[in-house]
């Protein structure tokens, strides 16, 4: 699907007033920023009683629905003494959760917890639900139950992707049968993400990457999936080209140079991403061979952090990544030309 250029904004600019949430209703806020009410019902249902029929036009965004519903709505649940106590509980059950001391990782790896493992899982797209269209279809799928079950089981685990402008597409069925495709336009302030944070705990984290003739900024923003931290890095930013913003516009869009930009964005950004923020991944795990730019990556700061051979830094590298893919088939299977 085509996807317009970036446009600059309009004169007049619109301004949104954005309602408040009042005293004894902060919680929500905390909760709309953790997916883990995607699989919690009574979180959801918190955001669908303030407003059935927005909840609804607002695609199940609870980012959204804190932005576009109306102030006497809030200040009505504020003084429902029985909706403001399911605020709390359904709270506490998420900071419970969150805090857990013993999960499935402590309990059946106790020796592996005390050498600090972390495993860094890199895809192309992740589905966890409809208000952060940032997938296609099963990898994506599969990539979110792997985050999920992560943070059911206490997994020291962080994950990588790319946020893109304009997801994948929507898609409806016409009364002919046939599928009819629309572009999807994210605006980011009502996706739960937030800007991710260098180990000085102040930073946002952007990382610069080299391009043919040119470098590439990439913004990296972080989305709470339970206890999983997901890095998802963004290029539309005004310091980049036209042409380079447009690389995390769109799911698999443009050809095959746009492909290769993205999966370096991804494998080569993404590990910059990690190590700005003080993470020091003992495995890579490979979602597909989108982000497999972070081998070449990998290698790069092996060998610049110590004179080895870069044989022997390979054989460091090998035990470390992972890479898990389907059964090849020509049309699932992206063949590039070595030039």
């Amino acid at each position: 699907m085509e996807i317009a250029d970036h446009q600059q904004p309009a004169w007049p600019i619109q301004v949104s007033v954005v309602p408040r949430v009042p005293e004894g209703l902060e919680s929500l806020r905390n909760i709309a920023f953790n997916l883990w009410w995607s699989w919690n019902y009574d979180a959801l249902e918190l955001f669908c009683e303030l407003d059935a029929e927005l909840w609804e036009t607002c695609g199940h965004s609870p980012i959204k629905m804190l932005r576009l519903v109306k102030q006497n709505r809030l200040e009505a649940a504020a003084k429902d003494k029985g909706y403001r106590e399911r605020v709390e509980k359904v709270h506490d059950r998420l900071e419970a959760y969150l805090h857990r001391k013993e999960t499935w990782f402590t309990r059946n790896l106790p020796k592996e917890k005390k050498d600090s493992p972390l495993v860094a899982y890199f895809s192309a797209e992740f589905g966890f639900h409809e208000s952060l269209p940032n997938y296609s279809g099963g990898l994506g799928i599969l990539a979110g139950d792997h985050c999920k079950s992560a943070s059911d089981l206490g997994l020291p685990f962080v994950a990588v992707g790319l946020l893109y402008r304009f997801g994948y597409f929507s898609q409806k069925i016409n009364r002919d049968g046939w599928q009819e495709a629309s572009a999807i336009d994210n605006v980011f302030q009502d996706l739960p993400i937030r800007e991710a944070l260098a180990s000085d705990g102040k930073t946002p984290v952007v990382v610069e990457l080299a391009m043919p003739g040119r470098a590439v900024r990439a913004k990296a923003w972080e989305v709470r999936i339970g206890l999983t931290r997901l890095i998802l890095m963004d290029t539309d930013l005004t310091e980049n080209a036209p042409e380079d913003r447009r690389i995390t516009y769109q799911l698999y869009g443009g050809d095959h140079e746009m492909r290769i930009q993205q999966e370096i964005v991804l494998g080569i950004g993404g590990v910059r991403a990690l190590a700005a923020m003080g993470l020091q991944p003992s495995v890579f795990h490979m979602n597909e061979g989108h982000a497999a730019f972070l081998g070449l990556e990998r290698i790069h700061r092996l060998v610049k952090r110590r004179n080895f051979r870069l044989s022997r830094r390979c054989n460091r590298w090998r035990p470390a990544v992972s890479l898990r893919l389907t059964p090849p088939c020509p049309p699932g299977t992206m063949r590039f030309h070595r030039s």
